[in-house]
């Protein structure tokens, strides 16, 4: 019945000359369409057991899991999951309700962005709720009429989806260059400054998920404070992973001061949601107040507030796990080289692995 009004009705869309809103849910386009059209749930949302090892079950098979970005260990580490129950055991799991703009906001949220700053070498940061909303807000809150935002191609999506608000929002310019090529993202800040009136922020990852190359942020720095541009890093990546005490990948580099805003994410060396943006206070003060991915949302809840605390006690003190972290990381990657794959540059510890799509 249902396909039968389906039928009918892309019908009499035909009819009318117009093309119905849900015709495109049909075919095999948008991201990954054929895999969706087929069913796929082998390489497109397996479905998975919650809690994240180094052998999982899939479809009834133990397998060994590669993609968990569990780079410390922390995930389900026994000190979290006590300041996990205590805090569910006095604040409940919702606490505090509403905004941080309205009634969201609290002592602890405001003591680990403290703390946060203080690690990134910042004078003040602050929190969001989830990474991808985190870069987003931050380059639509920052980036408005007349400045520009100047890219790496291989930037996260959640980049390019910040680039494209503040595009939408604010009618900003929108500039690409080369990945990690220096030579033309000096020509394309030469361009912008050809007949600029506003801001200029270049938007970078420090370590790139998908490739595992590192960001030359020392080079870019060089160039930022030539053409008189801001430096915005998204180094979900490299924070608690890279550099002293897991600084990141501006602090591997010794360009800490060098960067304008550092963002760290909690998805990735925390195993678990959140992050946040660090800079000036006039800065992230701008961003609380104009950030609409977080003044409309609500406030991070007690229970990440408090467990990302302890894992970030442990973050800072985990020298002994990263030194383990790049030993089996180099182990896979010299192994994986031995048996004829073409392992990318090894720069992080992303163990990335290139697969010719076909005979040539």
């Amino acid at each position: 019945m249902l396909l039968d009004n389906q039928t009918e009705q892309e019908s009499a869309a035909k009819a009318e000359g117009h093309t119905d809103l849900f015709a495109k849910c049909h075919t095999d386009g948008g991201y990954f369409g054929k895999m969706r059209v087929m069913g796929d749930d082998e390489y497109t949302r397996p479905v998975l057991p919650p809690n994240p090892n180094r052998h999982m079950q899939f479809k009834g098979k133990e397998h060994i899991m590669w993609s968990v970005n569990n780079y410390l260990g922390l995930a389900n580490h026994p000190d979290v999951l006590k300041v996990a129950h205590d805090t569910i055991d006095e604040f409940g799991v919702s606490s505090p309700m509403g905004s941080r703009m309205m009634s969201g906001n609290t002592d602890y949220h405001l003591s680990f962005e403290r703390e946060l700053a203080e690690h990134a070498e910042k004078e003040a940061s602050f929190l969001f709720n989830y990474g991808y909303m985190g870069v987003i807000g931050t380059i639509q809150s920052l980036v408005g009429k007349d400045d520009t935002v100047v890219m790496d191609k291989l930037d996260h999506a959640c980049i390019v989806d910040g680039a494209f608000q503040a595009q939408a929002l604010n009618g900003a310019q929108l500039r690409i260059f080369k990945h990690n090529n220096m030579d033309n993202l000096e020509q394309v800040l030469k361009r912008v400054n050809r007949d600029r009136t506003g801001g200029v922020m270049i938007v970078t990852e420090g370590v790139y998920g998908m490739t595992g190359d590192l960001a030359p942020l020392a080079d870019i720095a060089v160039l930022a404070r030539k053409y008189d541009a801001r430096i915005f890093i998204d180094d979900a990546h490299g924070w608690g992973t890279m550099g002293p005490e897991g600084k990141g990948t501006a602090a591997h580099f010794g360009v800490q001061d060098e960067i304008d805003i550092y963002f760290g994410t909690f998805a990735k060396s925390f195993a678990s949601i959140g992050g946040f943006s660090a800079s000036d206070k006039a800065v992230t003060d701008w961003i609380a107040y104009n950030a609409r991915t977080q003044v409309f949302a609500k406030s991070l809840p007690m229970v990440y507030v408090q467990t990302l605390r302890k894992t970030f006690e442990l973050v800072k003190a985990g020298e002994d796990r990263r030194t383990k972290m790049w030993a089996r990381s180099n182990e896979l990657k010299n192994g994986l080289k031995e048996l004829g794959f073409y392992v990318g540059p090894g720069e992080s510890m992303i163990c990335s692995v290139f697969v010719p799509l076909g005979e040539d």
